[in-house]
């Protein structure tokens, strides 16, 4: 396979953003090209209509369905705010019943979808079982995981009424005490512990049809010592898609967040990951670092260490989500 045909396979694999209200040329360029993701945040959304116009722009440059993602959580974390309804944290909709819950959902989807979007990155159906995490706190409903499995498939139920939702960190970023926006957290949770917490509220989203999850930047040593989950296969093909049985479209957080970025390569991280299993890789400032993700990926179609049959599974996932939103 010739290097531009490598690069014409991969490219709808790599989800990019940028900076600022106005693409720039290059990211059209990359969406015209065949990228089929694109993801926003605070620093490019204004009012609805502001958004809506960015959105058609970013629609135009593409000839096939792009998917438009959004961080839109509630609580603290929310992109869109500038005339856009303020929701609750999901710690605050805990005191909720599900009835309630999934209204929020709905309420928040249809918002979402309204601005243009097709996937909501949330919910966040991490435990908040560390008093001491960096990040999580009360964007997860609870510490009890039970709770968190209830109210994130009501939540789920509720977004999906409007757009794709997507359940994250896979498999769980709840305990850490370390933000994997700026180093590698580890966890040494034994196996059982792992199944009666942190997969518990995956578990869960998946058997009520969750249709995309994100995987988070953590070391699991009891389930691949040493490899963030981003980049096990043990975690993605045996865990999720094995054990718990996802077929949806598997999303990796951040590629350029220092868990990675600090320890391996774009390149090489892009790489593992979708050997590992993952579908679509965020890439979310970086035109160059985009573009490398992009010519990794087909040098190891070309040279044979990423297999074709695995570049074209994840596509189907991802063009099978992109026809249905």
């Amino acid at each position: 396979m010739h290097a531009s045909e490598a690069e014409a396979l991969v490219r709808p694999l790599v989800w990019i953003g940028f900076d600022g209200r106005t693409p720039p040329q290059g990211t059209l360029d990359l969406i015209r090209a065949g990228v089929s993701g694109v993801i926003l945040f605070a620093r490019n959304c204004g009012t609805r209509d502001e958004t809506r116009a960015l959105i058609d722009e970013l629609r135009a440059a593409a000839a096939h369905p792009l998917l438009l993602s959004v961080d839109q959580e509630g609580g603290r974390v929310a992109r869109l705010t500038d005339g856009f309804e303020i929701f609750p944290s999901l710690r605050e909709l805990a005191a909720l019943d599900e009835t309630a819950v999934r209204a929020f959902g709905s309420r928040l989807g249809a918002q979402v979808r309204d601005a243009g979007f097709n996937i909501n990155l949330a919910p966040v159906l991490d435990v908040d079982s560390n008093p001491l995490n960096p990040v999580i706190g009360d964007r997860s409903f609870s510490r009890d995981a039970e709770t968190v499995a209830r109210l994130g498939v009501a939540m789920m139920l509720g977004l999906q009424e409007h757009v794709a939702a997507c359940g994250k960190h896979f498999p769980g970023h709840g305990d850490t005490d370390t933000d994997s926006h700026f180093d590698l957290p580890r966890l040494s949770h034994n196996r059982a512990r792992l199944d009666a917490v942190e997969l518990l509220p995956f578990r869960a989203a998946i058997a009520a049809g969750i249709e995309c999850i994100m995987t988070t930047h953590v070391v699991f040593e009891a389930v691949d010592p040493g490899v963030p989950a981003t980049m096990s296969a043990k975690s993605i093909q045996g865990l999720l898609r094995g054990e718990l049985n996802f077929n949806g479209v598997l999303i990796s957080d951040d590629l350029e967040m220092k868990a990675i970025a600090d320890h391996f390569g774009i390149g090489e991280a892009a790489v593992r990951a979708v050997n590992a299993g993952v579908d679509a890789l965020l890439v979310c400032h970086s035109i160059e670092r985009q573009r490398e993700a992009i010519e990794a990926l087909a040098k190891a179609v070309t040279d044979g260490t990423l297999s074709v049959s695995r570049v074209r599974s994840a596509r189907l996932r991802i063009e099978r989500l992109a026809r249905a939103r």
